[in-house]
């Protein structure tokens, strides 16, 4: 009989969480698509839980055009409009409307950095920090680090970006390495960097 696996609490209440759990949630990300997709998605669970962004994620996809930010920056009244229509999504028109914001203030980060990517990852040097925590109860809300990219981000028009979602988002992305140390995923994760 195989011994299951230790993994962060969290991840145990609904098999989407235990995927998303051991297959993404803290591996460093750098694709900008990527990276835009998870902040667009952290935005989207700002007063929901998470399982319910993730159990959207697929439509989401479809409603957005796979997240690329040149297509959505484009989207004009009439998509907005269609989106509000779409139940497989939150149908939340300020949500809606700063997603489009984003990607436009998303490719003005893109021109002058080179990439998304160079930009988001300089508010921890480059470098994921990995964290040692050995309870949930010991993980932080926000970070001087998700302070910082906060107020940059809100500085540069994006919305949904207040200091909670942006260390949401840093844990997601692998910005930060959040897996409790006895979580068989922490030395994983911290190998991946």
């Amino acid at each position: 009989m195989r011994r299951s696996q230790t993994r962060c609490p969290w991840s145990n209440s609904d098999p989407l969480y235990t995927i998303y759990h051991d297959q993404e949630w803290g591996v460093p990300v750098h694709a900008d698509q990527k990276l835009f997709e998870m902040l667009t998605l952290e935005g989207a669970q700002a007063g929901l839980s998470w399982i319910t962004i993730l159990k959207k994620r697929e439509n989401y996809r479809a409603a957005f055009s796979g997240f690329a930010p040149d297509l959505i920056a484009r989207y004009d009244v009439l998509k907005c409009q269609d989106l509000l229509t779409n139940s497989g999504i939150v149908r939340n028109r300020l949500k809606i409307e700063s997603t489009i914001k984003n990607a436009q203030a998303f490719l003005k980060v893109q021109d002058e950095f080179g990439s998304f990517n160079r930009y988001i990852w300089q508010f921890v040097e480059g470098v994921p920090t990995q964290n040692r925590w050995n309870t949930m109860v010991q993980v932080p809300a926000n970070t001087t680090e998700s302070d910082a990219m906060s107020k940059d981000l809100k500085g540069r028009g994006f919305g949904f970006v207040g200091t909670t979602i942006c260390y949401a988002f840093m844990q997601s992305i692998g910005m930060v390495n959040d897996h409790l140390v006895s979580c068989f995923r922490h030395r994983a994760v911290h190998r991946a960097d």
